[in-house]
């Protein structure tokens, strides 16, 4: 499916990516984030933006100065689920993920960016979640290669609202 033509799927679309980047946060964090939009930017781009994302023991490294800190850990459990991530997506509008890129912004209470590249409409090579499996990136439970203890961080349009405060 290509960025849907009509007004109502486009918000269903949307609406579904909002829902499931709010329960992916809830059961990775413990804490779903109180507000999530997801837009099309252009054909290919969907970004999920989610608002008040920070744990309490997040807002504590805040607190200490940890920003970086906090960064890093949350992109490695980011990239340590990208294959729960991409799915919803890639359910939602029948296309495979080409790219992810999660960020956040710890200054201004964890405003989370999950932004999604597709590959066009038709294309039935390996999604992201797949080509990281066959890097080494990621396992077969989402994990990096070995366990969770081994996964090691990086190195130094339209919208759907869904307000859940």
């Amino acid at each position: 499916m290509t960025q849907p033509s009509s007004e109502t799927a486009t918000e269903s679309v949307l609406s579904t990516i909002s829902r499931e980047m709010v329960k992916l946060f809830k059961e990775q964090f413990g804490r779903g984030p109180v507000k999530s939009r997801a837009y099309w930017a252009g054909p290919d781009v969907i970004v999920c933006v989610l608002e008040e994302t920070l744990t309490k023991a997040e807002q504590n490294l805040v607190a200490l100065g940890e920003h970086q800190l906090l960064r890093e850990t949350r992109l490695v459990f980011q990239a340590a689920t990208v294959p729960e991530f991409c799915a919803p997506v890639e359910r939602a509008t029948g296309r495979k993920v080409r790219a992810f890129m999660s960020a956040v912004d710890t200054a201004v209470d964890g405003i989370s960016f999950e932004t999604f590249v597709l590959h066009p409409e038709g294309y039935d090579g390996p999604g992201r979640a797949e080509i990281g499996a066959q890097v080494g990136e990621i396992g077969p439970q989402g994990r990096g290669p070995g366990d969770a203890s081994t996964a090691t961080g990086p190195k130094s349009g339209e919208a759907a609202v869904i307000d859940h405060g």
